[in-house]
């Protein structure tokens, strides 16, 4: 796990720093980290960033360090393992697994289980979710596999070039097949869970289209244009249209056991090959069962 890049005849860094700063945009606080664990080499010597560099210097920075997780207990679980290569992981969750583990979930969350595979892979790292869905919400859920690829995509989600996209069944039929929300999010006083619409609050933006419509339900597409917490499910409720199943922000359904929400797509930039990505997952049963 290491990024290498050999000092081509018209770049004009003057010295290592530059380098990682301007072309890997490693943060100063992940690069002090790496200058004190001496993991930064100039043509295969140990490397200080003040180094110059010139023309066929090399430089690598080594990112492969065994890091302390054994704070996530690990669970073997069958996990949907949608795309993996050196740097990441894309798993497809399902509802009712949460991301992170906790008092009532000590065991059985998503990242237990991750702990479980990447000790299966002799991967000693900590487990970093990029993004997060709530517990029913079922969808693409990307693992970092080491600091520097969580840091790259949470610049990537900062400047709006990591995309999230939604698919999600709504009560009765809109009178806007296509359209944006715009509608500021706070917390809900005196909930450490909900939220709620408030001109407070940070501004979120969802866009949204009509897939199909039924007699009492429609059934949407959602893209994120910013990322706050129960962003869509909050939007729902605020245009009357709240999703099928979610008992915070609607009503109780007979039709499926949880929210009818899942994220389905996900388009961003590889941290390391700068290649696009973009991952999909396909709607899970319950909600093909209830547009059936």
């Amino acid at each position: 796990m290491k990024l290498e890049y050999t000092i081509k005849e018209n770049d004009n860094y003057q010295i290592i720093n530059e380098l990682l700063l301007s072309h890997f945009n490693f943060s100063t606080r992940l690069l002090t980290k790496l200058i004190k664990n001496k993991k930064i080499y100039k043509n295969g010597n140990i490397a200080d960033t003040r180094d110059s560099i010139m023309f066929k210097d090399t430089i690598v920075v080594d990112l492969s360090s065994e890091e302390d997780n054994s704070n996530i207990v690990p669970t073997q679980m069958n996990l949907d393992i949608v795309y993996e290569d050196e740097w990441l992981l894309v798993v497809n969750k399902p509802a009712g697994i949460p991301i992170h583990p906790s008092r009532l979930h000590y065991k059985d969350s998503l990242s237990n289980g991750i702990r479980y595979y990447f000790d299966s892979i002799a991967l000693k790292k900590k487990i970093r979710p990029v993004n997060r869905l709530d517990l029913n919400t079922s969808g693409l859920v990307i693992f970092a596999k080491c600091e520097y690829i969580q840091e790259s995509f949470s610049k990537q989600m900062r400047d709006g070039i990591f995309q999230k996209e939604y698919l999600c069944i709504v009560e009765n039929t809109l009178n806007k097949k296509e359209d944006s929300i715009c509608l500021s999010i706070a917390r809900k006083k005196g909930s450490i869970i909900e939220r709620c619409i408030d001109k407070n609050g940070q501004l979120s933006v969802t866009h949204y289209k009509v897939l199909q419509e039924f007699k009492n339900y429609s059934f949407l597409q959602c893209k994120l244009e910013t990322g706050r917490t129960h962003q869509i499910r909050v939007h729902m409720q605020a245009i009357s249209h709240p999703i099928i199943g979610d008992t915070l922000y609607g009503n109780y359904s007979k039709l499926i056991g949880r929210q009818a929400l899942h994220s389905y797509k996900l388009n961003c930039i590889h941290p390391v090959t700068t290649k696009k990505l973009n991952f999909t997952a396909k709607l899970p049963k319950d909600m093909k069962a209830l547009l059936k």
